[in-house]
């Protein structure tokens, strides 16, 4: 498979030298602190309970026990550019980014440990799948080898844990992996999804009792428990999409050019949702108003009351470009290059 130029969110990219010490590997440098840290790029955000945990460049974490007015920064053993972070429990999270790189937290963000870097993750793969010798895994096990030849060079995209301990990661041409034990071991899911062209994983997420991946091309996964695997969905769009959000109601997904498409059925059909938009909604959340809320690369905030069929845009002093969005109590916070900010909703 001809290797593409990997196209993400707006992320910086981790080179394979420590920020300030060129001489030693990203995964072996601890985050620096820094007092701007709250103002650099920030490209994922969470909620720890009533804490807030917001990752970045160099391996920057932050939390904020405010809602987002101040901001501490955490003990992280690597500097790699963290992209995503998720918490199933207000103690338990997991976050993940450049250079193969996942961690864990069980102390609500405050500190984290190495769970797994991409020095690892390729010959892990290819060991399991050289385990199983199994013919009708062969392509499977193809990609594995391209994964274990490169080393540390492909990112993980995103997280989601169901529990504190059973969750998935995902990434860069269409990397997969699932744990059971919180991170102690990993499982690859090359074999058990429908993306045959490696398409680049942007968004993994958990909906009642459905798991969505959403990537590149229109791709949209949704887990057949059954059968052990993550199967297709058709979409009516083919451009890239960048999250999953949803709740009993309905499903929607998002993505460039302002594209939000909605399904009530469990993605047996969608409808294209208007937003007036023609840029990229990379991050949606649900507010303390139970509203769906999208943010724009640009600043856009909208806003929807009627569980994601419609859209209304929120006016925002000094807009900030937005990678993530979290939701406090009657705020929104927003991250992405110029740092992380609360702003108040009306």
């Amino acid at each position: 498979m001809k290797r593409r130029h990997f196209l993400g969110l707006p992320a910086a990219f981790a080179g394979a030298a420590a920020f300030g010490n060129p001489g030693r590997d990203v995964l072996d440098t601890p985050a620096q602190r820094s007092p701007l840290a709250e103002r650099g790029l920030i490209n994922g955000l969470a909620r720890a309970g009533e804490r807030l945990v917001a990752v970045g460049q160099r391996g920057h974490v932050l939390f904020s026990d405010d809602g987002g007015r101040h901001w501490q920064q955490a003990e992280v053993p690597a500097s790699s550019d963290l992209i995503a972070v998720h918490f199933p429990t207000p103690r338990q999270g997991y976050a993940c980014g450049h250079d193969g790189l996942v961690l864990g937290s069980s102390d609500s963000g405050r500190t984290w440990r190495r769970l797994l870097d991409g020095r690892q993750a390729g010959a892990l793969m290819l060991a399991h799948y050289q385990r199983l010798a199994d013919p009708r895994l062969d392509a499977a096990a193809k990609e594995a080898a391209r994964f274990a030849a490169q080393g540390a060079e492909n990112p993980w995209l995103d997280c989601w844990f169901a529990d504190d301990e059973t969750g998935f990661v995902v990434g860069a041409f269409g990397q997969i992996l699932r744990t059971a034990d919180g991170g102690a071991s990993w499982q690859p899911w090359l074999h058990a999804a429908d993306n045959p062209k490696g398409l680049h994983l942007y968004a993994v997420r958990g909906i009642g009792a459905d798991v969505w991946i959403a990537g590149e091309q229109g791709l949209l996964l949704k887990l057949d428990r059954d059968a052990g695997r993550f199967k297709a969905i058709e979409l009516p769009y083919k451009g890239t999409l960048f999250g999953v959000i949803g709740n009993p109601r309905g499903v929607l997904v998002h993505g460039l050019r302002g594209t939000v498409l909605r399904s009530t059925d469990g993605g047996r059909s969608w409808a294209a949702v208007p937003t007036g938009l023609q840029i990229g909604l990379p991050a949606a959340t649900l507010d303390a108003q139970n509203r769906f809320v999208l943010v724009s690369q640009a600043g856009h905030v909208l806003a929807s009351r009627d569980d994601g069929a419609s859209f209304v845009p929120i006016a925002v002093e000094r807009p900030l470009p937005a990678a993530a969005v979290a939701a406090a109590p009657g705020a929104l916070v927003l991250a992405g290059p110029r740092g992380v900010r609360a702003i108040t909703l009306p």
